[in-house]
């Protein structure tokens, strides 16, 4: 099964963490990162530039709008993203604990829908 792990930061917490811890907390995802990867678990991965970087979408009633920024106010944002592979839920929960993000946010663990079954059942061409 796959699951995308989606990061999310709370900019004051890292914000309040020193240079040097922040880099090595990094060196050490990679570290871990590498590891997943050449064991065939981690498929994916990317850090996400600043939300105020964004742009929002969104339609309604047949005219577009774009915004600057996020959809949605809130105190932490999506920072990025790994794509995983794990036999269950629980297996990929312990591969998010292997990450240091949850203490400066979150980490949410969602399975990936398998498209082509959704593909297959609304008669959409492969």
């Amino acid at each position: 099964m796959q699951f995308l792990t989606l990061i999310h930061i709370d900019p004051t917490l890292l914000a309040a963490l020193p240079q040097d811890e922040y880099d090595r907390l990094m060196r050490g995802c990679f570290e871990k990162a590498d590891a997943f990867r050449d064991a065939g678990c981690l498929l994916g991965s990317q850090q996400l530039e600043d939300p105020a970087t964004a742009r929002t979408l969104r339609v309604r009633e047949g005219l577009s709008r774009v915004t600057d920024g996020p959809f949605a106010e809130t105190r932490e944002f999506l920072a990025g993203f790994n794509l995983i592979e794990a036999d269950s839920m629980e297996a990929a929960m312990a591969i998010a604990r292997e990450f240091p993000w949850a203490r400066f946010g979150s980490i949410e663990v969602r399975p990936v829908r398998d498209m082509q079954s959704v593909r297959t059942r609304v008669g959409a061409p492969a």
